[in-house]
């Protein structure tokens, strides 16, 4: 297998009663959109953050493109953390010269075809921009790198329903082909469309990773209807 994620025997426990990933074991590909899909307190966050380098894990390791997490990995990496991040007093397009500036990767000019299409001013500041504005911003900002790895944590929670679809069209559309996306949302319904795999995570552990088609084909139901199977809820 191809394998861009290759997580053995990952464990993070915090004390001996409070074991937030037990000692899981993954390979996910390139080229997939992969739903993290479970519960609160199942362990999405804390498997995204040392999937991030900003968590240690208390064993196993995590490889993406073969390497270690760390500095080199970071490289390769692009993150949307679940809560906002950005200086309240930056305007727009200062945040755009500082991602120029820090990711070689980065494109001023998609950031900007894409704050266009959702009629986003650049030049208002960061602190007079509503909630769901500055999630999408940041998504903007993720999205206009060419990364190996895109890592959304609840991308399209803070947002109106009108504009998930172009928040989805934007994931599609804009990451690299060989890349894949990590998505963790509770919103499954809005993005399974697009999902190729999923993982279901509950207490920690893996329950469940299989293809989005393998669950229609095997059990006849929607991903999210057999997530709500699977979790009771």
């Amino acid at each position: 297998m191809d394998g861009l994620i290759e997580i053995t025997g990952l464990t993070k426990a915090y004390d001996a009663r409070n074991i937030a990933v037990n000692n899981i074991s993954l390979t996910l590909p390139r080229g997939k959109i992969i739903g993290l899909l479970g519960p609160n307190g199942s362990g999405k966050t804390t498997l995204i953050k040392m999937i991030n380098g900003l968590l240690t894990p208390t064993q196993g390791t995590i490889r993406i493109n073969g390497q270690p997490v760390g500095t080199q990995t970071k490289a390769h990496v692009a993150y949307l953390p679940d809560r906002t991040y950005l200086a309240g007093g930056k305007r727009i397009d200062e945040t755009l010269d500082f991602f120029c500036d820090f990711y070689a990767d980065f494109s001023r000019e998609k950031a900007m075809g894409m704050l266009q299409a959702l009629q986003i001013d650049p030049k208002a500041r960061m602190s007079v921009l509503s909630k769901g504005t500055k999630e999408k911003v940041q998504l903007i900002l993720v999205m206009s790198r060419s990364a190996d790895l895109y890592v959304l944590d609840e991308p399209i929670a803070g947002v109106d329903p009108a504009a998930r679809d172009y928040i989805l069209r934007t994931i599609i559309n804009n990451y690299n082909p060989q890349a894949s996306v990590l998505i963790s949302t509770h919103l499954i319904r809005d993005i399974e469309e697009v999902l190729d795999e999923v993982v279901f995570m509950r207490y920690g552990c893996l329950v469940l990773y299989t293809s989005a088609e393998n669950i229609r084909a095997r059990h006849g139901k929607s991903v999210d209807a057999y997530f709500r199977e699977v979790f009771a809820c």
